[in-house]
């Protein structure tokens, strides 16, 4: 070295002990911090680990996982597997892990726990990202493994501490060790709530997509797979851009864990996904499906809402549907006849064109569609053409025909109430040529039940026009009268009494005065005031005359007639003992009336209706299986013979009486039945069967008051019958009764008891005192106070 060179400092004689000296001091902080970091962790693993030894015995019991058994609503089918309706709080079709396609399970777990097979519970690298996250001002917590969202969900609450953070490791540490990862996963992708009420992908498939899950494509579970985060957020209906970018974000995160090919990501990625927003079943039994729940619950009480219980009906879908359809026709071609009363609503719309369909889309949200009545608002009106736009934004004309039904709403001397103008809410249908009608939602109401009468089995039931608009089961709830529909029930307790088909009854006037009715005096009518005379039962049935069916009761015995109708299932303190009972003054429901026509239909037996076939709990267990009955001596209602002449009665109705239009347009003989309409037509009826199916049609107002004066059950129920029948009977074969033992053929289709042949019946009645018959004619002030309560002709 030169002795000019300068030294480093590292080596300069001055520099070695101070360095030296700090090198000692720093390494005895080292030491002292080393040996105080190293007690403090010894003092923290210390405390967790008591801690932990205080907890864990003290942790929650996972019976309600290692059992588990979750919340299932009650599900209600038709006979051939068709959904018709659900009750429960929480939507969730239980499906176990095998079953869960692997496409939606590898989504779940790309986005949720990716290492879900290789942990024991704990992600210790996410563990330790939540664990710096208490120090930021950012307080996420997030890297929950599946195990522990689901002891979170099951056993925890949602706050974010440290505490709940320590329990909810516990938890999952003790759930991994009682169950294996499938039974994990199965209860995790079944019990997480996912929005729209559904509970599990199973549900929520359903609800989202409106398909099963095995049949959900990558892009659809993607979307799925998002919902856990926050359901409400990620809905993809309500939120379908914040959705979709969650989406793509797992289907990226399939591709980077190797669950999907690439080209299986590019085609996700381009699927245009398409949602359910369908509330509707695809059938429409709302009344039937609470009917079901309403027997079950008084079964099983509040457990109706969470075994899962599975409830089979004797319905079939196809039948209820035309049913359902058959009766809103009837009664919307009903509407169509009656006076218009105006909108249903009046909103300002805006004058802007661009601002048009957001108004009217939201002041229709308060109008939802009624199935076909569409809602719509009124853009401008004429007497020759209304434009109206649906809530879609669809804009429709209507023109000529189809401005019948409002056409007072559309006169220039039309009230405010009536009035159609801009802004008006109105309803609309379409035909099938794409036509639009303007009408109105019904205010008359209707019931419809079909059954078997050879099992009691009920085919099909509309307890109204809308289950929304009211929830009164008409077919099981309503008393009304029955009108001429209840002849037959008279006229089946005078074939007891020695009457024949052929017997001759005087249809000629007859007047009760106080002393004979013990009220008011009563002059009962036919339906077109005239009275034909003397005529053979069989044609009185079919002209539905109402002066022959009194002076059968009259021959019969009120007393004996009340007490026979019993035998058809009839309520008989419903029925006063009184004349008036011949023309159907009692009480009825529209089901009593199709269980009494069964005892027609199947040769003289009475069955109980059944509606619900079986019940199965959560695992397809049979819980109940209803059985149908042996149609034997033990449920015999009335004797064989009596059925079958009251059928080929009956069957002349259909064939050249008040129901002529049935044979007329199902060109088949083997139809039977009795048409119905009560006083200043109140109520119209129609019931009648097949031999292998009774339905009756019922149509009236809830509150009774005049269907019109030229509304008859010929004219208002049976079309409804016949619409049913046209779809219900289109496979069902001809099939006649069999005459059975003990009738006598008297020639022309009159069949006799062989003990009233010969002669030995009763042959005429009501043709010894012609004069009798016809009182002089009272006065004005006489016929107003005479009782004309049951002009019931047809």
């Amino acid at each position: 070295m030169s002795e000019h060179a300068t030294p480093t400092p590292a080596t300069t004689p001055s520099s070695r002990p101070a360095k030296a000296g700090v090198l000692h001091v720093a390494g005895k902080v080292l030491a002292v911090v080393a040996g105080l970091v190293l007690a403090g962790v010894v003092s923290v693993l210390i405390g967790v680990s008591l801690a932990l030894a205080i907890a864990y015995p003290n942790l929650p019991d996972t019976a309600s996982l290692t059992d588990y058994r979750p919340k299932l609503p009650l599900r209600v089918f038709s006979a051939d597997g068709v959904l018709m309706g659900e009750f429960g709080e929480e939507k969730r079709t239980f499906m176990p892990i095998g079953q869960i396609p692997k496409t939606m399970r590898d989504a779940v777990l790309a986005i949720e726990d990716a290492n879900f097979y290789r942990h024991s519970g704990v992600d210790y690298r996410g563990m330790l990202r939540a664990g710096l996250a208490q120090f930021s001002e950012a307080k996420s917590q997030g890297a929950s493994t599946i195990t522990m969202q689901l002891a979170r969900n099951f056993y925890l609450s949602t706050e974010k501490t440290f505490t709940r953070k320590i329990y909810e490791i516990l938890l999952a540490f003790k759930i991994e060790s009682q169950l294996t990862k499938d039974q994990i996963l199965e209860v995790y992708m079944n019990q997480i709530f996912l929005g729209r009420r559904a509970y599990g992908f199973a549900s929520a498939s359903e609800v989202y997509f409106g398909k099963s899950l095995k049949d959900i494509s990558i892009a659809e579970a993607a979307m799925l797979a998002g919902l856990p985060k926050a359901p409400s957020a990620y809905n993809p209906i309500a939120n379908p851009q914040r959705a979709t970018i969650r989406q793509r974000y797992i289907v990226e995160r399939m591709l980077d864990n190797g669950f999907i090919t690439q080209q299986q990501r590019d085609d996700a990625l381009a699927q245009e996904l398409k949602y359910s927003t369908a509330n509707d079943f695809q059938v429409r039994g709302e009344y039937l499906a609470e009917l079901a729940r309403q027997l079950v619950f008084a079964q099983y009480g509040e457990e109706t809402y969470t075994r899962g219980l599975q409830v089979q009906l004797t319905i079939n879908s196809e039948d209820q549907n035309a049913a359902y359809r058959a009766l809103r026709r009837g009664l919307l071609d009903f509407e169509r006849r009656q006076v218009y009363r105006g909108p249903e609503g009046s909103i300002t719309l805006p004058a802007q064109a661009a601002a048009l369909d957001a108004k009217v889309a939201e002041a229709l949200a308060d109008y939802p569609d009624n199935d076909e009545l569409r809602a719509a608002v009124v853009l401008e009106a004429s007497p020759s053409k209304v434009v109206a736009m649906l809530a879609s934004g669809e804009k429709i004309t209507i023109t000529g025909a189809g401005l019948r039904p409002v056409a007072s709403g559309l006169s220039e001397n039309a009230t405010s109430k009536v009035q159609i103008r801009r802004g008006a809410v109105v309803r609309a249908t379409r035909n099938a040529k794409g036509e639009y009608t303007l009408t109105q939602v019904p205010e008359v109401e209707g019931a419809f039940v079909s059954m078997d009468p050879r099992t009691g089995a009920i085919r099909a039931l509309v307890g109204g026009f809308d289950f929304a608009k009211s929830k009164f089961n008409h077919v099981t709830q309503a008393w009304r009268q029955p009108g001429s529909s209840f002849k037959p029930f008279i006229y089946s307790a005078a074939l007891e009494k020695g009457f024949t088909s052929a017997t001759i009854v005087n249809d000629a006037p007859l007047f009760f005065d106080a002393g004979q009715t013990g009220s008011q005096p009563w002059e009962p009518k036919n339906y077109d005031g005239t009275f034909a005379g003397p005529m053979s039962l069989r044609t009185a049935l079919a002209k539905s005359k109402n002066m022959v069916s009194i002076r059968v009761l009259q021959s019969t015995g009120p007393e004996f007639a009340q007490s026979w109708i019993g035998r058809f299932g009839f309520d008989v303190e419903r029925h006063p003992p009184f004349l008036t009972m011949a023309l159907g003054a009692g009480s009825v429901t529209p089901l009593q009336m199709a269980s009494g026509y069964s005892v027609f239909a199947n040769g003289g037996h009475w069955v109980a209706p059944i509606l619900i076939s079986r019940v199965l709990d959560d695992r397809g267990q049979v819980l109940m299986q209803a059985r149908a009955p042996q149609l034997d001596e033990r449920n015999r209602a009335i004797d064989a013979r009596n059925a079958f002449v009251m059928g080929t009665l009956m069957q002349e109705v259909t064939r050249s009486g008040t129901a002529a239009r049935a044979q007329g347009t199902l060109k088949r003989p083997d139809l039977y039945g009795k048409t119905g309409t009560t006083n200043d037509s109140m109520d119209a009826w129609f019931a009648g069967y097949q031999p292998s199916l009774v339905a009756v049609v019922w149509i009236g107002y809830d509150t009774p008051r005049k269907l019109g004066s030229n509304e008859t059950g010929g004219g208002l129920a049976l079309p409804v019958w016949v619409e049913y029948m046209q779809h219900a009977l289109k496979r069902a074969p001809v099939a006649e009764p069999v005459p059975p033992e003990g009738l006598i053929d008297q020639g022309h289709g009159e069949w006799v008891y062989d003990e009233f042949s010969a002669g030995r019946g009763i042959s005429q009645v009501g043709m010894e005192d012609p004069a009798q018959a016809v009182p002089p004619t009272p006065t004005v002030e006489e016929r107003s106070s005479i009782l004309d309560l049951f002009r019931s002709p047809r």
